[in-house]
């Protein structure tokens, strides 16, 4: 942990339109990059910030992500904030745990990027061309799950590292292809290395992929309204609707749970214009054998509500049994 300069309680940072916003992060290319598009777009806004990096038991783990919990790279960057050493931070926020803490505030949700996975493979092959038995790398039981289900014969190993490790993996040939975020390649800007972007159809992301979140203390008003110019109204509502239906499947960042929710246009009988917000989600068998998918459609002002509906009808449709026969293989 960086040392601090003094309590935000006895310097307020935050308060003062000169002194310097300090945004914790974690240490990596892709965590510092993205938070210095935020330290940019705070700069931008006539305020001076640096970065400050701050060290989570997540990097110092070779674990799978599985077996090391939610929020691991996370609740560092919490502390962080509550004891001072910073004044806000910058999450992937689909590492953060969807139990609320009451210390803090999502003040900004930027637009998101491009939500859906990616395949790096060798020789620039897609999914579909993958022989059977290629060997595929992935963090994630999700998507482990989904491409299991595919009954494409593939060979799934976990996979831990930053992105250039991964990377790594498939040009030396100890890999013949890897699965990752699309959002996190782009922002290094490494998506030349994409062999397939995944449609959700064949593997739906995990709930708030791709997105951004801005967290600061929930009593540092000042900073949180500086903030909220950068927040973009129709990711909040998607993640929102995400976020809410994993939290009712009490499932954690590492389940086998998929959802993605867009803000869309339609049109009504009369030929008026309005928005409208979509959810699709499934929850997988850790084997591949079953995944149960269920959807809706909802407004954007009432995203919770969304997120609620479609989970309650995972549950109909017997999600519950999938996420216990996780748990008890974790046992």
């Amino acid at each position: 942990m960086p040392t601090s300069t003094g309590s935000s309680r006895e310097r307020s940072s935050a308060s003062s339109d000169d002194a310097v916003i300090r945004i914790g992060t974690r240490g990596s290319l892709l965590a510092t990059t993205q938070a210095g598009f935020i330290r940019d777009a705070v700069i931008a806004l006539g305020h001076p910030a640096e970065l400050v990096i701050v060290s989570t038991a997540g990097d110092r783990s070779s674990a799978p992500i599985a077996e090391i919990g939610v929020g691991v790279f996370t609740a560092a960057l919490r502390e962080a904030i509550d004891d001072g050493t910073v004044d806000m931070a910058v999450h992937s926020y689909k590492d953060l745990p969807t139990a609320q803490d009451p210390r803090f505030v999502i003040a900004a949700i930027p637009v998101r990027e491009d939500p859906r996975d990616a395949l790096v493979a060798r020789d620039g092959l897609v999914l579909g061309e993958l022989p059977a038995g290629s060997i595929l790398g992935t963090s994630s039981p999700r998507r482990s799950a989904q491409l299991k289900a595919l009954g494409l014969g593939l060979e799934i190993r976990p996979l831990r590292g930053n992105l250039d490790s991964r990377l790594n993996r498939v040009t030396s040939g100890d890999l013949d292809g890897i699965v990752v975020a699309r959002a996190g390649l782009a922002r290094i800007g490494r998506v030349g290395d994409i062999t397939e972007t995944i449609e959700p159809v064949q593997m739906l992301p995990a709930p708030a992929q791709g997105a951004l979140a801005v967290e600061c203390r929930a009593g540092d008003s000042k900073l949180a309204a500086l903030l909220s110019a950068l927040d973009d109204a129709d990711t909040r509502a998607a993640v929102t609707a995400e976020r809410v239906l994993l939290a009712e499947l009490e499932a954690g960042c590492s389940a086998p749970v998929g959802a993605i929710a867009e803000v869309v246009e339609s049109i009504d009988e009369e030929g008026n214009v309005f928005e409208e917000l979509s959810l699709r989600a499934c929850v997988a068998a850790l084997d591949g054998s079953d995944v149960i998918r269920a959807s809706g459609i909802g407004t954007p002002d009432r995203a919770r509500e969304l997120g609620l509906s479609v989970a309650a009808e995972l549950f109909e449709l017997g999600a519950r049994d999938l996420l216990v026969q996780r748990t008890e293989e974790r046992e």
